[in-house]
């Protein structure tokens, strides 16, 4: 038996950058060594384990054929006959087809170390052709390491088009496509994503609400956004505010809505995209908001109660309409002093009813009014 360091760990120790997660893999040993050595089975098409210490993933050496449609579509072999480079074979990327062994010696049968030196994403075998997922992970793979210079080989743009004029991207669930567009989004470059996909005729079939975000004013807003260390949650908001620019606000909000429910988007992803597109405008002009209009906005984002909001929304509106570097200084002194109105102090000065919701709107269009 013999165990190996693989994929992300070797790659990201060869750049320089951090190590967070671990995969193993396990040449000449049987299922059953695995259990007798006290590791916990967890995969039923193809045998991972469980360390019985730590829960890292040992994962027998296997090799796979395709057999039906999508990314599951394959017929997995395991074997202690199955040696490092066969399983190295059917990885994605060069880059992340290196093993490292116990005395931490290399085994690099597909030149990945010399890939990294040059910067080059390029797929191990043809068989990448293969898996329609491939094509989301080396988008998302550019957009992380657009920022060190990594570009995609043109043979594997080549097959990357291949698999998108097939029927293969149709068979990928909603789940794997949100997942990988979710992880680029936390990239510092996740534009790439989006234009990779474009370029190879991928983005019209999973995401055509998010195709032809261009210019000047786009590339800068993201690059602001990007630089404010910000979340998943508001670069989804900026990216779609941005695709939709040039469409109605009834337009906009329902190419919101089919995308998340098309991806399956988390709710709180939704939520402040269409918080964004909606209002990103009133609030960046705040102070130029009649007391009518600045009530309105309040009510309609809920920031009485949910004043976390104006915190989610602040680096995204500062992001579209600079130099604004925070969303209106009064925003947030009207937001304390309307707190400060108390229904029950009006209920005890006599209003009830009807009388009680005017007279509670008076007071607070009153302080919207006040300078």
């Amino acid at each position: 038996m013999q165990i190996y360091l693989v994929g992300g760990a070797v790659r990201d120790r060869l750049l320089g950058l951090e190590v967070k997660d671990h995969d193993w893999v396990v040449v000449g040993a049987t299922p059953k060594q695995m259990l007798d050595a006290g590791f916990k089975q967890v995969g039923k098409d193809f045998p991972v384990f469980l360390h019985p210490d730590n829960g890292e993933e040992y994962a027998l050496a296997r090799t796979e054929r395709k057999s039906g449609k999508g990314y599951t579509g394959f017929d997995f072999f395991a074997s202690p006959d199955v040696t490092l480079e066969e399983d190295l074979c059917r990885r994605d990327l060069t880059i992340n087809a290196i093993a490292e062994d116990d005395q931490g010696r290399l085994v690099d049968p597909y030149g990945g170390q010399q890939d990294i030196e040059q910067r080059v994403l390029r797929h191990v075998s043809p068989a990448f052709s293969e898996d329609p997922l491939r094509v989301l992970r080396v988008a998302r793979f550019a957009a992380r390491f657009a920022p060190l210079g990594f570009t995609i080989a043109p043979d594997t743009l080549a097959l990357m088009k291949t698999l998108s004029s097939s029927d293969e991207l149709s068979y990928l669930p909603a789940e794997r496509v949100w997942q990988e567009f979710e992880r680029a989004l936390c990239s510092q470059s996740p534009m790439t994503f989006i234009t990779v996909l474009e370029s190879v005729g991928a983005c019209r079939q999973l995401m055509p609400e998010l195709c032809g975000i261009s210019g000047e004013h786009a590339q800068a807003s993201i690059k602001r956004l990007t630089e404010h260390a910000s979340t998943a949650e508001q670069m989804f908001a900026l990216l779609l505010t941005l695709a939709t620019e040039e469409a109605t606000t009834d337009s906009a909000i329902e190419q919101i809505k089919t995308l998340c429910q098309r991806l399956k988007a988390p709710n709180r992803y939704r939520d402040i995209a269409l918080q964004l597109r909606s209002w990103h405008a009133p609030l960046a002009a705040f102070t130029s908001l009649s007391a009518e209009d600045k009530l309105a906005l309040v009510k309609q984002l809920d920031l009485l109660r949910r004043p976390e909001r104006l915190e989610q929304l602040r680096p995204c509106v500062a992001s579209l309409h600079p130099p604004l570097e925070a969303i209106a200084p009064t925003l947030e002194p009207l937001l304390s002093r309307l707190h400060e109105l108390s229904p029950r102090d009006l209920m005890a000065q006599g209003f009830t009813g009807k009388a009680l919701g005017e007279e509670l709107e008076k007071r607070q269009l009153a302080i919207c009014a006040a300078k």
